[in-house]
């Protein structure tokens, strides 16, 4: 079975110095970078989102309709060329049954700048058989602070088709309140094991792990 092995929230190095370098000092080093790691998934289920760095998350969702906002009967509304054409063909594939938007599951609950979105591929599956991976030109985004792709028009993608899509995102820089929230949860974690009683460490697990879950609560999802 494959590792768990996410890039953490903060690493062994940042939990080794500051207040808390006492409740780790006895801890071997494949040890606490284990800790790291269970801390950063622990923040990541308190705020149900992926916040550490991923790769080749997959994702389905069901095309839904265009929204109403979006037709128009302005024929002397002025496009560029490539627009001209991407109207010109959606209109002869039946434009009004097309589908224009998809929001990925995950993106920036804040910070949005820090985040990184890459490798993102999508595919088409029609309702009525057919398959399309869908290229860059096609769609706009995905959007660092909403996860929203915008399928430009002369995209075939009817009501009710299955939208696959793949790819890699995260904190590339992660926010300074995150690496606070995981090095608390390491360090409730710690007492846990190795102090419950509370009488070895002057510190609180559960005081430690409600600053934790006051910070994270910024990043959960609304």
């Amino acid at each position: 079975m494959a590792a768990d092995s996410p890039v953490p929230l903060a690493t062994s190095a940042d939990m080794q110095t500051g207040q808390f370098a006492d409740l780790v000092s006895d801890y071997a080093a494949d040890a606490l970078d284990q800790l790291m790691i269970e801390s950063t998934r622990q923040c990541e289920g308190i705020c149900d989102r992926r916040l550490a760095p991923f790769t080749g998350v997959p994702e389905s969702h069901r095309a839904q309709g265009v929204d109403p906002d979006e037709y128009t009967d302005a024929a002397s509304m002025p496009l560029d060329l490539q627009g001209t054409l991407g109207r010109s063909y959606a209109n002869a594939l039946g434009g009004g049954d097309q589908v224009r938007h998809v929001w990925l599951n995950e993106f920036a609950g804040r910070y949005p700048e820090m985040w990184t979105y890459a490798n993102l591929s999508v595919t088409i599956l029609r309702s009525y058989g057919g398959s399309q991976s869908v290229n860059a030109a096609s769609m706009i985004g995905a959007e660092a602070d909403s996860g929203h792709i915008w399928f430009t028009l002369g995209t075939f993608l009817p009501v009710g088709s299955l939208i696959r899509v793949q790819y890699d995102g995260g904190y590339t820089t992660v926010p300074a309140d995150l690496g606070r929230a995981c090095k608390l949860l390491a360090a409730s974690l710690v007492l846990g094991e190795i102090d419950p009683a509370g009488t070895q460490f002057s510190h609180d697990p559960g005081a430690l792990r409600k600053q934790a879950e006051d910070i994270l609560g910024n990043y959960q999802r609304t």
